[in-house]
């Protein structure tokens, strides 16, 4: 009988945590990435350098920053060139990538943690508007790379990502079958490509005509505090329902 009691009592207490208190709509929409050079709140800055500029006005990162990963050789020691320099074009892309990246103040939504050196957390499926997507393909599916997978498959023994003993370097169209497939796995799912008919991130913007990555973000953060105080409802109703099981157990059986 008390193992049966036991056993209730778990199942209450796990349905005490089913649904863990979410953030707020503003805590959603107005964050930054916990990571090494991310401000803690994000705000308007005098100046962003070149790719990272249409972030000006509300931005995850310092003017310092932006200028400083558009001139570092490997910033965050992640060598682009692991197999052969990259053309300007297809280095554009990745640029306006790690400005998103490192300024973007839309991923609240989107972020899990992670336990990294240079991040608590990252962004995890954030939709990515496949033209931005399609485009990026385009421009680099001529490259070199040695593995899909960028995010988490290096060898960093030296320190820097280089690779693995046994994948030799291939052009990007021989490692990864589509656009989708690149967007999407080169740096660890953290995209998501959808239809420009859906809501979708945008890498780049003109400055001058607003981030359109706000409206994603914010119908992204009532779309998840909707869910949760729906989960909350349920998650009360089961934890009435087991603390009966358990008084029902304790003063019946």
């Amino acid at each position: 009988m008390w193992r049966f009691v036991e056993g209730i009592l778990v199942l209450c207490f796990i349905s005490g945590v089913f649904c863990v208190e979410r953030n707020t709509y503003d805590e959603l929409i107005n964050t930054c990435l916990d990571g090494k050079h991310h401000k803690s709140k994000p705000g308007p800055e005098s100046s962003l350098f070149s790719f990272c500029a249409p972030w000006k006005d509300r931005s995850c990162c310092t003017n310092e920053t932006s200028e400083a990963l558009h001139k570092a050789d490997a910033w965050l020691n992640f060598d682009w060139n692991h197999c052969q320099t990259l053309s300007p074009k297809c280095r554009e892309h990745f640029m306006q990538d790690l400005c998103f990246y490192e300024c973007s103040p839309n991923v609240g939504p989107w972020l899990v943690p992670v336990k990294m050196k240079i991040r608590n957390e990252k962004f995890m499926h954030a939709p990515l508007c496949e033209r931005d997507c399609t485009n990026w393909w385009n421009d680099c599916k001529d490259e070199m790379t040695c593995l899909q997978n960028w995010g988490k498959d290096f060898n960093w023994t030296t320190g820097k990502n280089t690779c693995p003993v046994g994948s030799p370097c291939k052009k990007f169209s021989e490692i990864y079958s589509n656009s989708s497939n690149f967007c999407e796995t080169v740096w660890n799912f953290s995209w998501k490509v959808v239809p420009e008919t859906e809501q979708c991130m945008h890498m780049w913007f003109t400055a001058s005509d607003g981030n359109p990555n706000d409206e994603v973000a914010q119908a992204k953060a009532k779309e998840l505090l909707s869910l949760n105080h729906a989960n909350n409802v349920f998650s009360k109703y089961v934890h009435f329902y087991y603390v009966f099981l358990v008084l029902f157990c304790f003063f019946v059986i």
